[in-house]
């Protein structure tokens, strides 16, 4: 059987050496669009853009060991479309057959309309290996950075431009930095952290455009100012890369739509990372972390070779922001009610998410004890009672 893999990504390397792991001896495909080996996306906000990690780090394996495994690699090669009649996949350099295809196309970032400016030389996204190496050069010191966007990505950039000892402020048009993805618990020791190092933080505040013509010079505000700037950075989110997908009828549905094994709505097509979507609960669920990319590419893998084996998800996350680490387990997504305890430092605690009574998440912020002990009940599908979390002295009792 032959197995071609579009996107070159984290998840794309994890199916990859999975299938190799559990015996398949056909050929195996790779085709990505950029022109390096899959590599780790996570430290291009921190590390690679402080310049304290190179590309022989932060690729996920060598040339030899490709080679080693007899998988093809196609990279600077874009798939343009995919025949699922002919089971061929299309691309700028000719047609690729496949018995089974699997997608891990990724995400990419969102930009501002080009009305707004969001085209302009000096308008940043932090996403792929090119953006960085074309920011980095841009991060020189006293130099004054505008980050849109008060997510992770974000803040991580902003984080990275203090270090730098740039000025540093953050805009976020929600009433609070994190809205979408933790409570306001945690965005408060995030934003405190910000502002320990220097960071001012712009809450609920809108933007009408980038300013400049030949090259942006700030950001005009909804209220009618303007923050002058050498550089900006938009973080506002990812969207999943469906355009492929679409050419061949795929079902999308916040993403490529996949059964609880990672098939498409073609049986000779799956999905799997931050672009594919899955049954959870009563609807279903996209999730943009390593975790998943790595954890749903092997089921894939497994399903593909015949496990029928249904994928369950174990999320977890982190952001690194300066000296601090943010480690999440779970999904707190409609919990109603928070529990916090004060960690050993600072710039540290943790967060406990429950809902009907059942712990669902942990934010740790430079607890990893914390993390590891949430992690493991939510895990396990124990619930502790919220006050004894708040008042045990030694979290592991709780196991």
């Amino acid at each position: 059987m032959k197995i071609v893999i579009v996107g070159a990504g984290q998840a794309a390397a994890s199916l990859a050496a999975r299938l190799r792991a559990k015996g398949h001896g056909g050929e195996i495909v790779l085709i990505g669009a950029e022109p390096v080996a899959p590599y780790q996306r996570p430290p291009l906000s921190k590390a690679y853009l402080l310049g304290q990690m190179g590309l022989d780090r932060l690729v996920l394996r060598g040339t030899d060991w490709w080679a080693d495994q007899r998988i093809i690699l196609r990279l600077g090669e874009t798939a343009q479309a995919i025949d699922p009649v002919r089971r061929v996949v299309i691309t700028d350099k000719g047609q690729v057959a496949y018995d089974a295809l699997a997608l891990t196309l990724g995400a990419h970032a969102r930009r501002l309309p080009a009305a707004m400016g969001g085209d302009l030389p000096g308008v940043h996204v932090i996403r792929a290996l090119a953006d960085v190496d074309r920011l980095a050069p841009q991060m020189q010191p006293g130099r004054r950075l505008i980050v849109i966007g008060g997510g992770y990505i974000g803040l991580e950039a902003a984080a990275v431009a203090r270090k730098l000892d740039l000025t540093v402020t953050v805009i976020e048009a929600a009433p609070r930095i994190l809205g979408r993805v933790a409570a306001v618990e945690t965005a408060d020791m995030i934003r405190a952290l910000h502002r320990a190092h220097g960071v001012e933080i712009l809450e609920s505040t809108g933007i009408s455009h980038i300013t400049g013509t030949d090259r942006a010079t700030g950001v005009a505000l909804n209220d009618g100012r303007e923050l002058p700037a050498d550089l900006i950075v938009t973080g506002i989110g990812v969207l999943p890369e469906t355009a492929l997908a679409q050419t061949a009828g795929l079902t999308l549905d916040n993403g490529i739509a996949t059964d609880a094994l990672g098939r498409t709505s073609d049986p000779a097509i799956w999905a799997a990372g931050d672009c594919a979507s899955f049954p959870w609960a009563d609807g279903r669920l996209r999730l943009e972390s390593v975790g998943n990319a790595i954890d749903m590419a092997e089921a894939v893998a497994d399903n593909i070779l015949g496990a029928d084996k249904p994928y369950r998800p174990k999320p977890w996350f982190w952001s690194d922001q300066f000296d601090a680490k943010l480690q999440i387990a779970g999904l707190g997504t409609g919990h109603d009610r928070i529990v916090t305890r004060p960690g050993d430092s600072q710039h540290g605690g943790s967060v406990w998410y429950f809902r009907n009574s059942r712990l669902i998440a942990v934010d740790a912020l430079n607890d990893a004890r914390a993390f590891m002990i949430g992690k493991r009940l939510i895990e396990a599908g124990r619930s502790p009672d919220p006050q004894a979390i708040a008042t045990t002295a030694d979290l592991k009792a709780l196991l």
